[in-house]
């Protein structure tokens, strides 16, 4: 294989997104040139990139038909002016009820062309005191079973936020060389799982992860708990941000991959 496809770099943007789509796409958009210019040519967005409204039915109000819409024209865009494949967080794609969407997550590759699709299956509900989220109100749940896409460096699997906390959704992939999980967990579950969740997937699943997250105070009064990281198949943080918005950015190694599969293969030692 070729050495430069064997190590590539991965950016994780974290993003405290408000509610005016156009603001968050210009902070995107920042950040995003950040990470291109640090050598990343996989980058990811965080769930809810494009809106974080006041209430839950503000999606609604900027849903887009697929192939249509400035958000995914932005995303287009971006992929294609800095040669890199974009994951576009998620945005609000249409369904049949026009009092529900899907929330999608679309990949770009560096010319700019949509390659993948995959619109969130688990969806998120939670009460605790004064503090209560319940997805299901506007969100229909995906159709699809998990989705992956191949790059010149590796194949890469998606899911969102929530999809965290159910490890057979991952095992459902079939073998894969990076996951990518969008998020905008609440500071009061992520300060709890965040990071144990994750190294658990990276480790169960020998892979590297790329977690780009909500961090911060946003306008709506929620607070997420941010933490946006890379972390390699050994389950080692590679880079991460805290809080506000930024980037995580660390080299992606197939070698790195092989060596954790040859000296401890339990993917094929499964036996169920």
């Amino acid at each position: 294989m070729n050495k430069l496809k064997n190590i590539i770099k991965a950016a994780a943007i974290q993003m405290v997104s408000s509610t005016s789509v156009d603001d968050n796409l210009r902070q995107a958009a920042e950040l995003i040139a950040q990470a291109a210019q640090a050598g990343a040519t996989i980058v990811a967005l965080p769930e809810y990139f494009c809106v974080m409204g006041r209430t839950d039915t503000d999606k609604l109000l900027v849903q887009e038909a697929l192939g249509q819409g400035a958000i995914q024209s932005f995303l287009a865009d971006q992929a294609r002016q800095h040669g890199i494949w974009l994951v576009g967080g998620t945005l609000p794609l249409n369904t049949d009820d026009p009092q529900r969407i899907f929330n999608a997550s679309l990949v770009y590759d560096p010319a700019g062309n949509q390659v993948a699709r995959y619109d969130k299956v688990h969806l998120f509900g939670f009460t605790k005191g004064q503090e209560s989220y319940d997805e299901s109100v506007v969100i229909r749940p995906g159709r699809n079973a998990p989705q992956t896409f191949d790059t010149p460096w590796g194949r890469v699997g998606l899911s969102i936020c929530y999809d965290l906390r159910f490890p057979e959704f991952f095992r459902a992939m079939g073998p894969v060389d990076l996951i990518v999980i969008p998020s905008a967990f609440t500071y009061t579950t992520g300060s709890a799982h965040w990071e144990i969740l994750l190294r658990a997937r990276a480790i169960e699943n020998q892979c590297y992860v790329l977690a780009p997250a909500q961090g911060g105070k946003h306008e709506n009064g929620r607070r997420t708990w941010g933490h946006s990281v890379l972390i390699d198949p050994w389950g080692e943080i590679l880079a991460q941000v805290d809080h506000e918005p930024g980037i995580a950015v660390g080299t992606l190694s197939l070698e790195r991959i092989a060596d954790v599969r040859a000296s401890l293969p339990a993917l094929k030692h499964r036996t169920m």
